[in-house]
């Protein structure tokens, strides 16, 4: 089963990193409460025509989440709960970033089970190179504050960051593992056009690591992580156990279905036999007042093509350890992938078939998505 998800996106932050590329907004001077009424009726408008499935997991993304109070973050959990049943074990995630930890216990205790803590860096002047607002301390701080509150944590690492030697990153991840967490997604830094860092590339003042110094570091990665018990369940993600691993994300990569409420939000629904991609609008402004005069805050909605839908669930399911189901792929795309393609990975010690399933090796897991790309010709 690929289970079933709602993910809301608050889009404001305090500051706009320098990396991201994600729909957010700076939070300072906005009013909270039109957009908190604004995703909950879209929530509702959501179940109103796909129907009241069961909830595995709830995810509260952005942007920054954790600016909100606690009562805030039960208003949008007890609005999903009205629209849809949440399962007994339902997944309720927070992002949150270190300066708001003393928040934590208030997030908590208005259902919150599962923190995920943008650290990003365990190194001061990582950290300033990225723009975060905090620093290694209030990170460590921010660790604990989230583990004493009884609730999982995970927290996120970026590497391959400009000038970060293997050495160093050992060093970093080493101290990451020690801390009081089930999970870590470490992420290979990326410069994603339309950024700071993307502007600075382009006029030679950031410089990336190349793709064997980045591979080199993905190595240490994984050596470090399967060392500490942390084995990667997907190419960037790292759980202690099977209990610990992000259940929202799986829905992602496993092609299941979920509602993305909020500015910005994208989900995937299976409607009637169709699978039906949707946007919402991504100015705040727009998606309120979408709301407030359709009654849905989606811009697009698109009923994705077998293939298409096929297409996505290769390029996705190849990121998780189980790999992928090629029947079920055949199926949608109404052809089976390329025994020949299949065999040559394969060969090149990219790629395991047992069983009807497709998955990458731990050197096919760096060149994912081109493996993806040339298995979905």
């Amino acid at each position: 089963m690929s289970g079933f998800g709602v993910y809301v996106h608050w889009p404001y932050c305090s500051a706009i990193c320098p990396y991201c590329d994600f729909n957010v907004y700076r939070a300072r001077g906005r009013e909270s409460a039109p957009l908190l009424a604004a995703i909950a009726a879209d929530i509702e408008a959501h179940a109103a025509r796909f129907g009241a499935r069961e909830v595995q997991s709830l995810f509260i993304g952005g942007g920054t989440p954790s600016l909100l109070r606690g009562g805030e973050i039960e208003g949008l959990i007890e609005a999903a709960a009205r629209a849809f049943p949440l399962a007994s074990d339902c997944e309720i995630t927070l992002e949150a970033n270190p300066e708001d930890a003393a928040l934590f216990a208030e997030h908590a205790a208005a259902g919150v089970n599962r923190f995920s803590i943008g650290l990003q860096a365990l190194e001061e002047s990582a950290l300033k190179a990225l723009g975060r607002k905090h620093d290694v301390q209030s990170a460590l701080r921010a660790v604990e504050a989230a583990a004493a509150t009884g609730r999982r944590v995970s927290a996120d690492l970026i590497y391959a960051r400009e000038g970060q030697s293997v050495g160093a990153w050992r060093a970093e991840l080493q101290q990451a593992l020690a801390l009081p967490v089930e999970h870590l997604s470490l992420y290979q830094l990326t410069i994603e056009p339309r950024t700071a860092f993307a502007r600075r590339a382009a006029r030679g003042q950031l410089i990336a690591p190349d793709n064997d110094a980045a591979a080199e570091l993905y190595e240490a990665t994984q050596e470090l992580c399967e060392a500490a018990g942390f084995p990667a369940y997907e190419i960037s993600n790292h759980a202690r156990s099977a209990a610990a691993r992000s259940a929202h994300n799986l829905i992602y990569w496993r092609s299941g279905d979920w509602i993305g409420v909020g500015p910005g939000a994208h989900g995937r629904i299976t409607h009637r036999g169709a699978r039906l991609a949707f946007e919402a609008q991504r100015r705040p402004a727009d998606y309120i007042e979408a709301m407030r005069e359709q009654g849905v805050g989606w811009i697009t909605e698109t009923k994705l093509t077998g293939e298409e839908a096929g297409d996505e669930m290769l390029l996705m399911g190849l990121r998780v350890e189980e790999g992928v189901d090629l029947a079920r792929i055949a199926a949608l795309r109404g052809r089976a992938v390329d025994p020949n393609a299949l065999r040559w990975l394969e060969q090149q010690g990219l790629l395991i078939q047992a069983q009807g399933r497709a998955r990458l090796t731990r050197a096919g897991r760096v060149l994912a998505n081109r493996i993806a790309a040339e298995l979905a010709v």
